[in-house]
């Protein structure tokens, strides 16, 4: 029977939602406050989910000591305190929406974790606002 393991961290940043080939009144229609010229930033919660077979050894899913390090390693020292316009390759070209943001934290994860276990990002970018990649 597969079981689920979840690790919840937590990361600040800023970022400007925004389209070069659209107006400023369609940026600012469409993003409103997030459009701000001068960025506005987020306390992001994080929780990254395993789901696999618990190891008959260990009686792991997965080191959940190990989880934390890949995220702090891999994604806060890559995001917390940074303003991802600017400051990350990423989004450079993609907007830093909260959906793309989870979809790079799982790309960047699902190559570090073994393919055998599932892996699901949720990104709350409010209390009420959050996302879940993959859906």
């Amino acid at each position: 029977m597969k079981t689920a393991i979840f690790r919840k961290e937590h990361f600040n940043a800023a970022h400007r939602l925004f389209n070069a080939s659209w107006s400023d009144e369609k940026n600012d229609a469409v993003f409103g406050k997030c459009n701000n010229p001068n960025f506005h930033g987020h306390n992001y919660e994080l929780i990254v989910k395993l789901t696999g077979e618990i190891d008959p050894i260990t009686g792991y899913v997965f080191d959940t000591k190990e989880l934390s390090n890949l995220i702090k390693q891999h994604i806060l020292t890559r995001y917390d305190h940074k303003n991802l316009n600017l400051d990350c390759e990423e989004f450079k070209d993609v907007n830093p929406t909260a959906e793309n943001i989870a979809k790079q934290i799982y790309t960047t994860l699902r190559s570090l974790i073994d393919a055998s276990l599932d892996l699901k990002v949720i990104l709350y970018e409010t209390e009420r606002n959050f996302v879940e990649y993959p859906a």
